[in-house]
């Protein structure tokens, strides 16, 4: 009798390949090559991970970073340099960090030469996806955790080309996805800090805050990154009208707002609009801004809505492809902050190509019913309408007082009985001797 394919081994070795399966069973039609694939099935069962697991936890956190081919550009753009590994030289590490993004989870950060990524403290590998070479990294940013009562400052990270995620899509892949890291101001603890230079790091830590950012720009400048900076919210630049209740005397430099039905934080930064800090992240650059406006104007609310050139930038080519992007819910408190933000950033701007500069907007121009220009033309709809508002506030007050009863009919019925005897003195006093001599004739008849 003929060997047997062996079944169970098959399915185990090559479980969620079963075109590889099946092109198996019709290969084995020969002893010798049932037998070749059986002991292949023996030999991949035995080196395979324990399948205990439910599939949704078979990922390991801690799995290393695939390598990249070692030339070329990647899908995103981003260079495509080896991956870290734990054989790279730590030139800093900084245990205990919270991770937002990717992964919501503390790791130990470390700085090398080339790379910034995350590991577990009882592993030597970088985690898997939160591995970022220094010359990938297109936008920085540090800015104010909002809501809470300690201060907190947000890390953030863009690899080239992943800043604006179009609406109709989920996002980028793990991959591809944004750095978040939270710092908090207090002074890192004993143990924390390690590496070759850990001592030039003691010398400039006071905080965290400042730590990180002594190190980043650090590690930027040497890989050549000198003219990427980590921008960080300038209350004079934007600053929120909504008193913060946890830290009263600080301004905030966000709002709120919220993405179809996730709510979020828009912060106004010199080089853009980025939308924070639920996924997916959003960065919108002022030379990608075609045209911005307020839409769903409320008596408290209002919505932004920006629209955004799609075209790549990694080929150096710009095309027509634009979409829009809404944020609904905002305050109309801070309707005069954003829109000086707009008009100072998205029109004043020379250093953009002009084809690229955030257009003049429409809507703040105010015209008749003929097309005539009524208004001023830096108003704004949001302006107008709360104008319009003011005005029906205003008539609806005249309404009340007109429509006013203050419970006495003796009072009104005097008002009327004074109107009628100025209309008699005005007419001659005519109606009073048509009186007197109506009731003459009464008592003549009597």
């Amino acid at each position: 009798m003929g060997s047997k394919l062996d079944g169970a081994s098959l399915e185990k070795a090559f479980e969620g390949r079963p075109d590889l399966q099946n092109a198996i069973k019709l290969a084995a039609v020969g002893d010798n090559y049932i037998e070749l694939f059986n002991q292949i099935s023996v030999h991949v069962c035995k080196i395979l991970p324990d399948h205990s697991e439910p599939a949704s936890k078979k990922r390991r956190l801690d799995e290393p970073v695939p390598s990249r081919p070692a030339n070329g550009i990647n899908k995103n753009g981003a260079t495509n340099e080896p991956a870290a590994s734990s054989s790279d030289k730590i030139l800093l590490e900084v245990k205990d960090i919270s991770i937002v993004i990717p992964q919501r989870k503390k790791y130990t950060l470390c700085f090398t030469s080339t790379h910034l990524y995350a590991r577990l403290p009882d592993s030597p590998e970088p985690v898997a996806g939160i591995s970022y070479a220094w010359k990938d990294i297109e936008y920085a940013f540090c800015l104010p955790v909002p809501e809470k009562t300690q201060k907190q400052h947000n890390y953030i990270f863009f690899p080239k080309n992943t800043n604006i995620v179009p609406s109709k899509n989920s996002g980028p892949p793990p991959s591809s996805e944004p750095l978040v890291f939270t710092v908090p101001e207090t002074p890192p603890k004993p143990g924390v800090i390690s590496g070759s230079e850990a001592t030039a790091a003691a010398n400039v830590s006071d905080d965290l805050k400042t730590l990180f950012d002594w190190a980043l720009a650090a590690r930027l400048k040497t890989a050549g990154r000198s003219n990427l900076k980590i921008v960080q919210a300038d209350p004079k630049l934007f600053a929120s009208e909504i008193r913060q209740a946890h830290r009263p005397n600080e301004k905030a430099v966000f709002v709120k707002a919220f993405r179809g039905s996730k709510d979020g934080y828009l912060f106004f930064l010199p080089n853009g609009i980025l939308w924070a800090f639920k996924k997916p992240l959003q960065f919108l650059p002022h030379e990608r801004i075609a045209a911005v406006s307020y839409t769903s104007v409320l008596q408290r609310t209002f919505n932004l809505s920006i629209e955004v050139d799609m075209s790549t930038a990694s080929n150096g080519t710009v095309s027509d492809e634009t979409e829009e992007f809404e944020f609904s819910m905002l305050d109309q408190e801070d309707f005069g902050g954003i829109d000086t933000f707009v008009k100072r950033h998205g029109l004043q701007d020379k250093s953009m190509a002009e084809q690229r500069k955030a257009k003049r907007l429409n809507v703040n121009v105010v015209k008749d019913e003929d097309g005539n220009v009524i208004g001023n033309e830096e108003g704004g709809e949001l302006e107008r309408a709360a104008n319009e508002a003011e005005q029906q506030a205003v008539d609806e007050e005249d309404e009340e007082e007109e429509d006013y009863d203050p419970g006495s009919e003796g009072d009104s019925e005097g008002s009327g009985t004074s109107d009628e005897s100025e209309d008699d003195d005005e007419g001659g006093g005519g109606g009073r001797d048509d009186d007197e001599e109506d009731g003459e004739g009464d008592k003549d008849e009597l």
